[in-house]
């Protein structure tokens, strides 16, 4: 069947995406080192070619959302993964900051490639399959999350770290290619687009559930890149060294994607049948529970433990999220929704690390695990009261 076929295919090729994404980012500052930044300005051309990418890409996905309701979302996928393949070989040739930050700008242009795979799938993919689809899809992203820091760590060790910018362009340009010859769009995507950018943003926000999606998506993904640079950090505060710590970040990195690549599909099978919002009450009290747990743990075992189970929860808050977005919205707009969940996601992954740093400075690593635990616990409960009590429990 299509559906089938579009589904395993997208999800390989964004298995591919993220693992060529993944094997570079957690290293552009050890790259920036190799490129002759001191180590006390590291840090800071680290945190400008980190936001440079994040904000393109967030000004730039609505855009690109309403290229691929347009002109299709295939030939968006196609776009994104070709340009992604360029930007990451020049990746490799760069000789300094500067020229690297320039790199991170075109990446954020380049950006396009999972949300409109997500969309295909959403516009092929029966009703009542939605669910198991967009569960596919996230569990495709986590795995890639798994795949690429340990490519990219070992790559790097043994080659340099040039080499794991032509290998992430060699894997997403595979990820292209391996598109454009199997998947097909369905013929009713490609439909004309009326109006302007600005009506589609009205459009977008006159639809109270999709609004709230969106800001739910962009707090959720604050707290998690509020978390994401500090844990390494934190890994070392436990082990009382720095000796040893990278391999061990990366164990616990792995078990949190490990659990989250488990959950996702059992995730979407039992938003079908219990109805999506009731998973995000689920999911986001049971992730913000073993978050603040976090902050109990005395050693790096029960902090792996904690990890695992954190994983196991807050991986089904986005199939949710997406599913009641596209569910929410005519199909011909399904393209533009995705475009728009993208902005919120990477305006989160900017604001988030801000947040982080700022206020990790000011009270601690440890503390932080209690703010982001309570605030999933909040959105929780956010989510129940403002559903549940209509009784709304299922897209």
């Amino acid at each position: 069947m299509l559906w089938r076929k579009n589904l395993w295919t997208l999800a390989a090729a964004v298995i591919l995406c993220g693992s060529s994404y993944t094997m570079i980012i957690p290293f552009l500052p050890l790259y920036l080192l190799d490129l002759g930044v001191s180590p006390v300005n590291v840090k800071m051309w680290s945190g400008v070619i980190f936001a440079a990418s994040f904000l393109v890409a967030a000004l730039m996905a609505p855009y690109w959302g309403r290229r691929a309701d347009r002109a299709g979302k295939r030939r968006l996928v196609m776009r994104a993964g070709f340009s992604l393949a360029i930007v990451y070989f020049l990746g490799s040739l760069v000789r300094d900051p500067v020229e690297l930050f320039f790199v991170r700008i075109l990446q954020g242009f380049a950006s396009g490639f999972v949300p409109a795979s997500m969309a295909i799938v959403a516009t092929s993919t029966p009703p009542e399959k939605l669910g198991f689809g967009m569960g596919i899809m996230q569990t495709g992203l986590v795995i890639g999350g798994i795949i690429g820091p340990l490519a990219g760590g070992v790559l790097s060790h043994v080659f340099g770290m040039r080499l794991s910018f032509v290998v992430a362009a060699i894997g997403i340009f595979m990820a292209t290619i391996a598109v454009g010859i199997i998947v097909k769009e369905p013929q009713s995507t490609g439909s004309a687009v009326e109006g302007s950018l600005m009506d589609d943003l009205k459009t977008a926000f006159g639809n109270r559930i999709l609004v709230r999606m969106l800001l739910l998506l962009f707090v959720v993904q604050i707290v998690s890149m509020t978390l994401q640079p500090l844990i390494a950090l934190y890994v070392a505060e436990l082990q009382g060294t720095l000796e040893g710590v990278v391999l061990s970040a990366g164990i616990v990195y792995s078990l949190a994607g490990i659990a989250s690549a488990i959950a996702a599909p059992l995730w979407g099978r039992t938003g079908q049948a219990k109805g999506y919002y009731f998973i995000l009450v689920i999911a986001f009290i049971g992730a913000g529970l073993f978050n603040m747990g976090q902050f109990f743990a005395v050693d790096i075992y029960q902090f792996g433990i904690l990890q695992f189970l954190f994983g196991l929860f807050i991986v089904g808050v986005y199939p949710a999220i997406n599913t009641i977005a596209v569910g929410c919205i005519e199909a011909n707009f399904q393209g533009r929704v995705f475009g728009l969940t993208n902005a919120a996601n990477q305006l989160g992954s900017m604001v988030g690390p801000l947040i982080g740093g700022f206020m990790s400075s000011w009270i601690g690593i440890q503390p932080m695990f209690l703010f982001t635990g309570s605030t999933l616990i909040i959105l929780g409960a956010i989510v129940y009261f403002e559903f549940f009590r209509y009784q709304v429990t299922k897209v």
